[in-house]
């Protein structure tokens, strides 16, 4: 029997994904600035460690650790020509975790600039980027991308444009990261939850969400309350989903420590699911103990 698609996973029940790479990393003793995603070739058994413990733990799809593979992050490192390489060794290394029965979607995170006049990034070579590394996440064999953590719409649309360019049936989904302040959520860049939604409907996204930021877990609710009213108001059948962080961290000898707890943050992403999220996973602070908590509440659920 084939497996299903994406598509067809979510229509039949709410799909899994799983929770934080990077903080994940540093527990194994990945020292602070390392080029994570370099890891996919130098280290793809530590990294495949992590995925299969969220694929044990209830994870239905796995994301790659690719987040920063995309040209001007891997240049900070001075990998920018290994694009191709190190995101289609993040496929493979995914792959093998997720099995036959499970899926793998493609990351693409922000560049770490600004767009011209704030920065230095111009538009077309920026497409030109994503487009490289949204090619050899799909060549590789990817099932799905998710754009995630973009703080500004022109970095965001041209991140799902340049994807979608060379994404065929492949699903897309795309994710802001909000801030919590005075009773109001947003971006890094001042984008609120209605225009976020605004531009990611029509960039004709099959997704769209929200993940990382700074908010409690409380406030990752409310924050989830007001993405599915604004897509109801919009777009009744569009898919939602999530991935906020283990709550707000503390500052302990200058290192953030998570204090939530994984059935706490189970509770929390439960209640998510309910506002109408049909994929659901975590960001900074979860590990697979988190996932297996939620996935033991979603899961009997359905």
């Amino acid at each position: 029997m084939s497996k299903s698609t994406l598509r067809e996973a979510i229509a039949k029940g709410v799909v899994l994904l799983d929770g934080a790479m990077g903080t994940q990393l540093m527990v194994r003793g990945v020292a602070p600035g390392t080029c994570n995603d370099r890891l996919n070739v130098e280290s793809p058994e530590l990294v495949q460690g992590i995925h299969e413990a969220y694929r044990q733990a209830g994870s239905d799809a796995i994301v790659t650790n690719t987040f920063g593979a995309n040209r001007y992050a891997l240049a900070r490192h001075g990998c920018a020509e290994r694009v191709v390489e190190i995101n289609q060794a993040g496929v493979e290394v995914a792959r093998r975790a997720a099995g036959e029965g499970g899926y793998v979607l493609g990351d693409i995170g922000p560049t770490g600039d600004f767009l011209e006049p704030l920065g230095t990034l111009q538009a077309g070579p920026l497409r030109e980027a994503f487009a490289e590394q949204a090619t050899a996440l799909r060549d590789g064999g990817a099932d799905a991308f998710i754009v995630e953590t973009m703080t500004a719409l022109e970095e965001l649309e041209i991140a799902v444009e340049a994807v979608k360019s060379v994404a065929g049936d492949m699903p897309v989904l795309a994710s802001m990261s909000f801030d919590a302040a005075a009773g109001d959520f947003r971006t890094m860049m001042g984008v609120d939850v209605a225009s976020a939604v605004t531009k990611m409907l029509s960039l004709g996204v099959d997704a769209v969400g929200f993940n990382c930021g700074t908010a409690s877990l409380a406030e990752y609710v409310e924050l989830a309350r007001r993405y599915a009213e604004e897509v109801r108001s919009r777009a009744t059948d569009m898919v939602l989903f999530a991935e906020p962080n283990a709550g707000k961290p503390a500052l302990v000898d200058g290192q953030a420590v998570y204090k939530v707890t994984p059935e706490e943050f189970a509770i929390a992403a439960e209640t998510i699911v309910a506002a109408g999220f049909g994929a659901i996973g975590g960001c900074c602070g979860t590990a697979p103990a988190y996932i297996a908590a939620l996935a033991d509440r979603i899961k009997d659920s359905c």
